[in-house]
């Protein structure tokens, strides 16, 4: 397939400049995306965009990713109902830098089409505001720009639109321009809410006397409407420490039926007839395609051993039946990685040298005991076990022979409570 034809497939593909596919047909072209750094990592709303850059990347044309070290400091409007508070200088510079070493985990930064990445303050650093008005600004009517969806939308709201927000459209515009005119890049890609934002740059470079092509791909929404990638507790973060392997594993594993799949579709870098042959074979079983996705995606993001480390812990979480020698199977990594997950008892090992009577240990530790009591009549039921051996003894003395790595110590009372005890 060709690259729109891939989109199209994917359903990646929302609007796009006419002719835009014969262009691509003539040979190799470049292509970008922007990315302002509002946060100190990409979220699974950005990865559809990234998806754009693969694909146009497999397709061996050369991407080119643009940091906006610049409209990061402005605040798009775009599908926003009130302005956006500004970040300061330090903090945008601090995104920057980290937002830029997740590309490397989607692109290939080497060979014939290597993808690029450029930073658009440096468009601008050295431009006064003169020179931006007189030299841009000149080109774009008000009227023009008043068209523009996302600047009718904020007008017409409450809150209104501020001048540093209504000028985002002209230097998102310029940023094209810049591109074709010194990089030779002619495709501008973006979320469906980026087409006011894009045209403005085709309309910069039509100016300049060439020729710019724009496309974007739907929004990311669920299949009631409602946006994906929010989760109750908010963004779900393609960096580890803002969202653990182990939710966004288990962010996928629980994706409706009913979005499965569009989601493979969208996110999945198996081909076309590898994809179709997995939707045939397991169309009674959703839960085998939604497992593919998550591993597939949490070993791209989070590497092999984290992938590893999050199946462990979601079969603790979830399986009723475990065995000591599938615990002792765990790497100390592994059992980091489970700890982030499961409630968890701190303790110092010195004191489990001498060893810690059970109820001493348990009792209003947030294990589901309160007390000894409960911990004895927990005993008594047979629902209290020490890395999976049932307790049956009143007055066992815990002690750190039962630690695993010398650290960690599985829990549990009864089938779903459990607990990670760490020695300190």
């Amino acid at each position: 397939m060709s690259f729109i034809e891939e989109l199209q497939w994917r359903g990646l593909l929302q609007d796009m400049s006419p002719g835009l596919d014969e262009e691509m047909a003539k040979g190799q072209i470049k292509g970008y995306i922007g990315f302002d750094p509002t946060a100190a990592s990409l979220t699974i709303g950005n990865l559809v965009s990234i998806m754009l850059l693969k694909h146009l990347q497999l397709a061996g044309h050369k991407p080119i990713v643009l940091l906006g070290g610049a409209t990061g400091r402005i605040g798009d409007p775009s599908g926003k109902d009130k302005e956006r508070s500004l970040l300061d200088y330090s903090t945008l510079e601090r995104n920057i830098e980290k937002q830029g070493q997740q590309f490397a985990l989607f692109l290939d930064f080497k060979g014939d089409n290597a993808a690029v990445m450029i930073n658009n303050y440096d468009f601008y650093k050295n431009m006064s505001i003169f020179e931006f008005l007189r030299d841009i600004g000149k080109n774009l009517t008000v009227n023009y720009m008043l068209s523009k969806e996302s600047v009718k939308n904020r007008i017409e709201s409450e809150s209104g639109i501020s001048f540093t927000e209504f000028s985002y459209q002209l230097i998102q515009g310029y940023d094209f321009q810049h591109l074709c005119l010194q990089h030779n890049c002619i495709l501008q890609m973006g979320g469906g809410d980026q087409w006011g934002n894009i045209t403005t740059g085709t309309e910069l470079i039509r100016k300049a006397g060439g020729k710019g092509y724009g496309l974007t791909c739907p929004l990311l929404t669920r299949s009631d409407g409602k946006k994906f990638g929010k989760s109750e507790e908010g963004n779900i973060w393609l960096d580890g420490e803002m969202t653990s392997p182990y939710k966004f594993y288990q962010f996928w594993l629980n994706i409706s039926d009913a979005d499965l799949t569009k989601m493979f579709r969208i996110f999945s870098l198996r081909s076309r007839p590898e994809i179709q042959a997995l939707e045939t074979e397991h169309a009674a079983n959703p839960n085998a395609m939604k497992r593919l996705l998550a591993a597939e995606l949490t070993e791209r993001i989070h590497g092999k051993e984290a992938l590893d480390g999050v199946i462990k812990a979601t079969e603790i979480a979830f399986n009723p039946k475990l065995e000591l020698s599938f615990l002792q199977s765990f790497t100390e990594k592994e059992w980091s990685i489970i700890s982030e997950e499961l409630d968890t008892v701190t303790v110092l090992k010195s004191e489990l040298v001498s060893g810690i009577n059970i109820a001493d240990l348990l009792a209003g530790k947030h294990v589901s005991l309160e007390s000894k009591s409960d911990v004895r009549r927990a005993i008594k039921g047979g629902a209290i076990a020490i890395n999976t051996e049932k307790v049956t003894d009143e007055n066992l003395s815990v002690k750190d022979s039962s630690l695993l790595h010398g650290k960690y110590m599985f829990l549990q009372n009864g089938k779903k409570n459990k607990f990670l005890l760490i020695a300190e």
